[in-house]
């Protein structure tokens, strides 16, 4: 079992920046997968950002060049950061912290691939 806390969220103007830090305790077994994801209401989670413990990383589209994931440590992470800049009205949304193991590469932004889930953190982007 892994527990996840988020924490980071706020209100920023457009072009600002917000750094979004997920505590990790609990156990991460080897083959693991921590991705951001968020959430608007009325529509589906979506990942925005992923790493796993190979140091592979994935960024959705929309995001790239804007926001930077990193763990402090990938042998033991406790800590998982997302890192946003530039940012857009659109990155609006509920921010959560995810885990899981044995998440294949092209299944690392499908929600339904992981079963650890942060409370969730909201950031607010003002135009």
């Amino acid at each position: 079992q892994v527990q996840l806390v988020e924490s980071g969220g706020g209100s920023v103007q457009a072009g600002g920046s917000l750094n979004l830090t997920c505590v990790i305790s609990g156990n991460t077994y080897r083959n693991w997968w921590l991705a951001w994801f968020r959430q608007t209401p009325g529509k589906e989670r979506e990942g925005v950002a992923a790493i796993d413990d190979y140091g592979r990383i994935r960024y959705q589209d929309s995001v790239k060049g804007r926001f930077t994931i990193s763990l402090d440590d990938a042998d033991n992470p406790n800590t998982l950061y997302l890192q946003m800049s530039s940012l857009l009205p659109e990155d609006t949304a509920m921010y959560y912290c995810a885990a899981d193991t044995g998440v294949p590469w092209v299944y690392t932004f499908r929600s339904d691939q992981y079963t650890n889930w942060g409370q969730g953190t909201q950031v607010t982007v003002r135009s």
